[in-house]
């Protein structure tokens, strides 16, 4: 028997299709040429999302830790990818929820046949994209603004996750008005960039030395950091320019 998803999405759209979709907590932007690839997504993040229930129901101190956690090999995959990417980092497996989200959504996404999909959960994003885009740097009240990030035209999933301490709900230990981090571990990239975030205080200094967080670890290829009036980068940064940020597509909780 033929996928249906696989056979609707052959006939895709001229024009980028983009929806937001909300499911308790977790809420997305999710972008695709074909609205099965979106649907594939938003069944993705059902399931997934579920699985993460049921484990933190039977476990609540998983929800709960801000340390590194032992993961049972039964555990399910949205499970033991947030728990490899807060260990990786030092901290608990909430760290890379949204990140690891994002990447099991836009995996089916590929499934069902994408080469162009995002999925920006709360400013974790993962994407493949068959084209140039440009993903926008939102960091609150500092005064840098309209910066975006240029993603050149890929095959593979890539992530970038973002953290801070003055803008959105997360917690955060520092002052960052935006921490970004790149690797194509989403998980990684979003358990990182909460890292990155807790280790910047105020002033270049503080900037400069909170890189330190996520040197050393191979599969990070690098990260940004927007502190006030003072930006820092460190490692393979995409390609930086100047950008009409639309302040209303940013997915927020």
């Amino acid at each position: 028997m033929s996928d249906p998803i696989k056979e609707s999405a052959k006939e895709s759209t001229k024009n980028p299709i983009k929806e937001h979709f909300q499911l308790k907590e977790t809420i997305v932007t999710i972008a695709a040429d074909n609205q099965a690839h979106i649907e594939a997504a938003k069944e993705a993040i059902r399931i997934h999302r579920a699985a993460l229930e049921t484990y933190i129901l039977s476990d609540p101190y998983f929800q709960l830790t801000l340390e590194p956690y032992e993961c049972p090999e039964n555990a399910p995959e949205v499970v033991r990818r947030m728990v490899k990417a807060g260990n990786t980092m030092g901290i608990g497996p909430m760290s890379a929820v949204a990140g690891t989200i994002s990447a099991l959504a836009v995996e089916a996404m590929v499934e069902a046949g994408a080469k162009y999909a995002i999925v920006d959960n709360g400013g974790d994003i993962a994407l493949i994209n068959d084209r140039t885009i440009v993903v926008g740097i939102y960091a609150g009240q500092s005064p840098i603004k309209n910066l975006g990030l240029i993603f050149e035209p890929r095959d593979s999933i890539t992530g970038v996750c973002t953290s801070a301490g003055t803008v959105g709900p997360s917690i955060s230990f520092g002052m960052a008005d935006a921490a970004a981090v790149f690797s194509d571990d989403v998980s990684l990239a979003d358990a990182a960039a909460t890292a990155l975030g807790n280790e910047v205080g105020i002033g270049k200094e503080s900037v400069e030395a909170s890189f330190k967080a996520v040197k050393g670890i191979p599969e990070i290829k690098g990260a940004l950091v927007i502190q006030g009036e003072y930006i820092g980068m460190w490692g393979q940064v995409p390609r930086i320019t100047r950008a009409d940020v639309r302040y209303e597509y940013i997915t927020k909780a």
